[in-house]
């Protein structure tokens, strides 16, 4: 199982609540609409920042992890027609692009208590 984490920050203009409003219920509905997202993600989780005594606040505004049974099914997704004029120009209305950090890896999972 390949999986892509990506630390996401919010564009300039917008507050943490505005991004958080923005991903949720604009863009997530625009990625979910691509058929190409039914064929090759299997998982896709987003996670935000909540305020944690004794743990330093987050500098990025949400991670998101998505999950392919495979490389080549992670770029099917990403070079896809659809994504790319449908979905990616829609990121630069929310995010800063500057900032984004990403990784493609693979688990080691060490407990899954399920």
């Amino acid at each position: 199982m390949i999986k892509m984490i990506l630390a996401l920050k919010r564009a300039k203009h917008m507050t943490h609540d505005e991004f958080v409003d923005y991903q949720k219920n604009k863009h997530r509905p625009l990625l979910m609409s691509i058929p190409e997202v039914e064929r090759h993600l299997r998982r896709f989780v987003v996670s935000y920042p909540v305020p944690t005594p004794r743990y330093p606040g987050s500098e990025f505004d949400s991670i998101v992890e998505a999950w392919f049974d495979t490389t080549a099914d992670l770029e099917a997704l990403f070079s896809s027609d659809n994504f790319l004029k449908l979905v990616d120009p829609d990121h630069e209305n929310f995010i800063d692009l500057t900032s984004v950090q990403q990784m493609v890896c693979e688990e080691d999972v060490v407990i899954d208590r399920g």
